[in-house]
């Protein structure tokens, strides 16, 4: 086989094939182009900037440690720069659905970083004899301690995004929680009238179910920063130095900026997909709330004359292609679609994490998929939801008022004066006549203005 003026010619154990000349990768990412043709995506950034950032601190090790030669961990090096500030990232292209545990995408990093190395040298691209994917590149590596620590590295990086988000819609609903705190609704409970409540207090609630949310999120994140890099192949440490597991990990360290700590238990972190699964989790009952409050939110919206109508959503766009006029809660949807996906790709996460089997779960590559998806997602959902909606939702306070004032739990009040019995006549009562429990009390001459006032004082209600 001669290559073509475009190509160059690579081998591996399978053999040789034509690698188009002007790219970086090489003959195991080929091979895996053309295997894997599935999705026609590419692997999340963050995840390739993990995977680089780990060989940057394998060679700086590696050199420390004299096992790999100065001149060919400095190239190493400095190729891994170069992706780190942005460049080559689209020498990257193995889809997300390919080899168990995530050889290809492994590989797919090794070759680039060779390959620029060797030019750094100032050899040509695909002359391993100078610099070697496997030899230099993965010196005392393996894609089994490798991906899952990168997978750690990228979701942490993600986390890291997603949490101030979420802080961020806490905070604008404590500020609705201010700002709504005189407004007086009918509760409602079974999607049935209910005692008043403040609108405020409504989304204090809001707000405190999301504030949990970012503390579940940071738990989980905690866990993430404990890798097993230096397990070598089945979490032994075959062909590593002795000096490695720390050295890499404090390397590592150095370059993320995040409190690294190796694991308790190298064969352990292979094994189990845990802390992703904690993640998602975490990930998962977020969404469930978020779910429920865009949904009441919806609810409270709706109308504008047929709904319940207490709160006006912002009117981002048109809603309707044939009905002028018509606005609908977009945003509100939007997240609910959002939080289904997260759920959805929870479901394959803990689908994928139970599938391990013995030393190592060669699942790993849909779970960094899912699980970066839902991070990216989720963050950039949330951050428009907030912006786009809950900080311009306004209150119709005098509709809110009308509904507490006609609710016909305000017997509620009554029970311990007249009985629950003698209570639960007079809101048949109010039904049948159409007039409220105040007018019902008005003309009963068993109470004085004075009495009906106070029994009847919705604010002193929700207190």
């Amino acid at each position: 086989m001669s290559p073509s003026s475009h190509s160059r010619i690579e081998s591996d154990s399978l053999g040789k094939r034509e690698v188009p000349s002007d790219v970086y990768w090489g003959i195991q990412t080929l091979r895996a182009i053309e295997n894997f043709p599935i999705s026609g995506w590419k692997p999340f950034p963050e995840l390739v900037i993990a995977t680089v950032q780990i060989k940057k601190a394998a060679a700086r090790t590696n050199r420390f440690l004299g096992v790999l030669d100065q001149r060919f961990a400095a190239a190493i090096e400095t190729a891994a720069d170069e992706v780190l500030s942005g460049s080559l990232l689209d020498q990257f292209v193995v889809d997300p659905f390919q080899a168990g545990a995530g050889t290809s995408h492994h590989m797919n990093t090794n070759e680039v970083l060779a390959n620029r190395a060797i030019e750094i040298l100032g050899g040509s691209k695909g002359d391993y004899s100078i610099v070697h994917p496997n030899d230099h590149v993965n010196y005392g590596q393996s894609t089994n301690d490798v991906f899952p620590t990168a997978m750690r590295l990228a979701a942490f990086n993600l986390v890291s995004r997603l949490i101030p988000e979420i802080n961020q819609l806490s905070h604008s609903l404590a500020e609705k929680t201010v700002e709504f705190d005189d407004v007086i609704k009918s509760g409602r409970t079974h999607l049935q009238d209910a005692v008043p409540i403040r609108l405020g207090q409504e989304f204090g609630a809001y707000g405190a179910a999301v504030e949990h949310g970012s503390t579940r999120m940071a738990s989980a994140a905690f866990e993430l920063l404990e890798v097993g890099l230096g397990g070598s192949a089945v979490g032994t440490g075959l062909n590593t130095s002795p000096e490695y597991r720390s050295k890499v990990v404090e390397e590592l360290r150095s370059i993320t900026g995040y409190d690294l700590r190796a694991a308790g238990d190298y064969f352990a972190a292979m094994q189990s997909l845990a802390p992703f699964v904690n993640l998602s989790g975490a990930l998962r009952v977020l969404a469930i709330d978020l779910i429920r409050i865009a949904n009441d939110l919806r609810l409270l919206s709706s109308g504008p004359n047929t709904g319940l109508a207490e709160i006006n959503l912002p009117p981002v766009q048109p809603g309707s292609s044939i009905m002028p006029g018509k606005v609908n809660p977009v945003m509100a949807e939007m997240l609910n679609m959002v939080c289904f996906q997260v759920i959805g790709n929870d479901t394959a996460i803990a689908l994928a994490a139970q599938a391990g089997q013995l030393e190592l779960n060669v699942m790993m590559p849909v779970v960094a998929l899912n699980l970066l998806t839902s991070l990216r997602i989720l963050t950039n959902a949330i951050a428009v939801f907030r912006t786009r909606c809950v900080e311009g939702i306004t209150a119709n306070r005098e509709r809110a008022e009308w509904y507490a004032e006609h609710s016909l739990a305000l017997v509620t009040a009554l029970s311990p004066k007249i009985g629950y019995a003698k209570a639960a006549e007079l809101a048949k009562e109010s039904i049948k006549s159409g007039k409220t429990i105040r007018d019902l009390l008005v003309g009963d001459d068993s109470f004085s203005p004075a009495e009906i006032d106070a029994l009847l004082d919705i604010r002193s209600m929700t207190e």
